[in-house]
């Protein structure tokens, strides 16, 4: 027996580089699986390669609308309620922010309006009475604001889709959904990779003393354990990253889910990336004149400016009547429309520092993100790996593998 053990040990010796590098390897081939791994939830944004095997799209990419759905029923369901968000908004001050571009476009709309629904009316008026009328509606628009803004709030469904603002920008813009799962799992990542070089070192370590006894008569052991390692390390990263949820004393240290652990940080960075990027008034206000319900924000707008131009109108109106037809109001409609969208941009300049500081999105966001059960917590962020946790398992496995068959040719 003892010669068997100074064979050992003599040959140790003389190869002992070569055995040391072994585990070395290993956790490497642990460290970068996982690095191959992350970036394959992310990118590419397109798909790249054949379709439809040949070629990946980065996980969140790929299933960006599950995502985005994922994201806004979270938000929707526990953190923030539109209705809430467009209460303290005082339909006053926004009329009085944008005054300046506000008296601008109420022009405009007054001439599309009037020229639309009254047009031999307006044709007929002198230039005086036209300016008068303009003005009319100009001296009446803060008012007009403040009654569409009013009705907005009254009935916030009915005239704003916060599921379509989000998961409309967050597919128009991956780059902006990769962000959301980056920041918010960025200390995850890198334990993920950091993880992979551990356990690949440990097994490695283990790999070694087989080598040494078995005096490398069995080589394809390195490729088995490069797959075993590829495999077991990305499985069990993900388990820490999300388990336990509820802190649990093992062996006298306290474990928790890593990305648990952080609620608190984490709901800052979300709460940051979501209300400057995402939930901006400036994408409300667009989601309000653009989006799925604008055409009754649109009516909202006619109705008042209407109102104006009959009163008005009042006088000559018996002189010169003409019926608009069906199709003349929707153009007129959509042109109204345009105008708003147009004048947007500018008018928004004025109100956004407003609405910012009055939503309080950001605050609102992080306090109750903080409040997150454990599990609904993990919801935010699990999804993104739930979907193809198993492919990048595979992957890990996969690049074991090929790393392990490499070390061979190495050793041999």
């Amino acid at each position: 027996g003892t010669t068997m053990l100074q064979t050992m040990i003599a040959d140790f010796q003389q190869h002992f580089w070569l055995y040391v590098s072994i585990p070395f390897m290993s956790g490497l081939i642990g460290y970068i699986t996982k690095v191959v791994a992350i970036q394959m939830m992310f990118s590419p944004l397109e798909f790249k390669g054949i379709k439809p095997f040949l070629g990946w799209q980065g996980i969140v990419p790929r299933k960006a609308e599950k995502m985005a759905t994922i994201a806004v029923e979270l938000m929707t369901a526990k953190l923030i309620k539109p209705e809430e968000i467009f209460a303290r908004l005082d339909p006053k001050r926004i009329a009085k922010e944008i005054e300046k571009p506000l008296l601008a476009a109420a022009e405009d709309i007054t001439r599309d309006v009037a020229q639309e629904y009254q047009p031999g009316l307006w044709e007929g008026m002198p230039e005086f009475a036209r300016q008068r009328l303009i003005r009319r509606v100009q001296s009446k628009a803060p008012e007009i604001v403040e009654h569409i803004m009013s009705e907005v709030q009254r009935d916030v469904d009915r005239y704003f889709d916060i599921k379509h603002l989000v998961i409309s920008n967050l597919l128009k813009d991956k780059r902006l959904l990769n962000n959301i799962f980056k920041r918010v799992g960025k200390q995850e990542f890198k334990f993920f990779s950091n993880v992979g070089f551990v356990f690949g070192f440990g097994i490695g370590v283990i790999q070694m003393l087989c080598w040494i006894v078995t005096q490398g008569k069995y080589p394809w052991m390195l490729p088995l354990f490069g797959g075993f390692v590829g495999f077991f390390s990305d499985w069990i990263a993900l388990q820490m990253m999300f388990r336990p949820l509820y802190p649990k004393k093992i062996l006298g240290y306290t474990w928790q889910g890593l990305f648990i652990k952080r609620q608190n940080e984490v709901a800052a960075d979300y709460a940051a990336l979501i209300s400057k990027q995402l939930l901006t008034s400036r994408h409300m206000m667009e989601e309000l004149f653009s989006g799925t319900h604008s055409a009754r924000v649109i009516d909202l707008v006619n109705r008042h400016v209407k109102q104006e131009i009959d009163m008005q109108a009042g006088v000559i109106r018996p002189l010169v009547v003409y019926a608009i037809g069906g199709e003349k109001y929707q153009n007129m409609k959509s042109q109204v429309a345009e105008r708003i969208m147009q004048q947007l941009p500018e008018t928004m300049k004025y109100v956004e520092s407003y609405a910012e500081d009055a939503m309080n999105i950001r605050s609102t966001l992080i306090e109750r993100m903080q409040k997150l059960t454990p599990s609904e917590f993990e919801g935010m962020l699990r999804p993104a790996f739930k979907e193809d946790e198993w492919a990048l398992i595979a992957v890990g496995a996969v690049l074991g593998f090929v790393v392990g068959e490499l070390q061979i040719q190495f050793m041999l």
